[in-house]
């Protein structure tokens, strides 16, 4: 039977699932209405589809490495009960193995893949899950980065995954020299590696803003100059990893621990779940009793 407009939208109405899954339901089905639900709920696409307007602002941050290449993951759910259990766990770990064995480029190249190459799509696999759990999962994010022989990944998640943290380090293979500074990162979270990444708008931007307030202090003008520059330094500290004081040993500078191990820095990415995204106002006693009518 030829799928039409009018089946797809009644399709839609009944399951809230999206347009090109409704016809891929009706095309797989032959038309049959009751078949293609059936279809949609199999897939979890019915169950993920009302679920989708609903906040997922928790989760965990997961890290994966095989080899050379390493990823670092964000996945969201709507509670951090879900966050904890192993279902979702399993998940974060068939989605980051996936990532490093496809290397998509995108969160939406990834979704449209089949999983590890072969049967559902990854998003396919979210929805199942999403219908398993009864929350709302989805892939925020993905980093991945790459070394040589020469080099070591540092990978770092803390409070179960609230933050996730992975460096690469060239001129060592030693990954707890490595691991220490993605602990730094996770904690202390730099901008930059160094003050040579910091853009030049955002330097002179900060120099015009400590000169001001120089002029605002009274201070004369014929040392302003050199005020500024030395209140510079500290706005480096601030948001350049080398130049911040390692947190295991605040005596010395993230670039001296590295030096002492003949390494420097190349890259490193952090995520911390949920940043920037609505949160759900919900209180405690709220999140178990939602839990528990599950």
């Amino acid at each position: 039977m030829a799928v039409n407009a009018k089946m797809v939208k009644e399709l839609r109405e009944k399951t809230g699932a999206g347009m090109m899954d409704c016809k891929k339901a009706l095309t797989e089905t032959d038309g049959d209405m009751e078949k293609a639900i059936e279809y949609l709920r199999e897939k979890g696409i019915s169950k993920a589809a009302k679920k989708a307007d609903r906040i997922a602002a928790e989760g965990s941050a997961h890290i994966k490495t095989d080899g050379n290449t390493a990823v670092l993951i964000e996945v969201n759910s709507e509670t951090d009960f879900v966050a904890k259990n192993d279902q979702f766990k399993e998940l974060l770990d068939t989605l980051a193995s996936h990532i490093l064995s496809q290397k998509p480029s995108t969160v939406e190249e990834a979704l449209e893949q089949p999983l590890n190459g072969e049967g559902d799509s990854v998003q396919e696999v979210i929805n199942k899950n999403i219908a398993q759990i009864g929350e709302k999962l989805s892939l925020r994010r993905f980093a991945v980065l790459t070394k040589d022989d020469n080099a070591a990944f540092g990978a770092y998640t803390h409070m179960g995954g609230s933050i996730g943290a992975l460096t690469v380090l060239e001129g060592t293979t030693d990954e707890s020299v490595a691991k220490d500074v993605a602990m730094h990162v996770a904690a202390v979270n730099p901008r930059y590696v160094s003050r040579d990444e910091v853009p030049e708008n955002e330097v002179d931007q900060e120099r015009e803003m400590l000169k001001t307030q120089a002029l605002n202090e009274g201070k004369p003008e014929h040392i302003v100059e050199k005020m500024v520059e030395g209140r510079l330094g500290k706005f480096f500290e601030e948001i350049c990893l080398l130049e911040q004081s390692f947190i295991k040993d605040p005596d010395q500078k993230v670039k001296k621990y590295v030096e002492s191990h003949g390494a420097t820095v190349r890259e490193y990415v952090r995520f911390e779940v949920g940043e920037g995204m609505e949160k759900r106002e919900e209180n405690f006693a709220d999140e178990v009793m939602g839990q528990i009518k599950k």
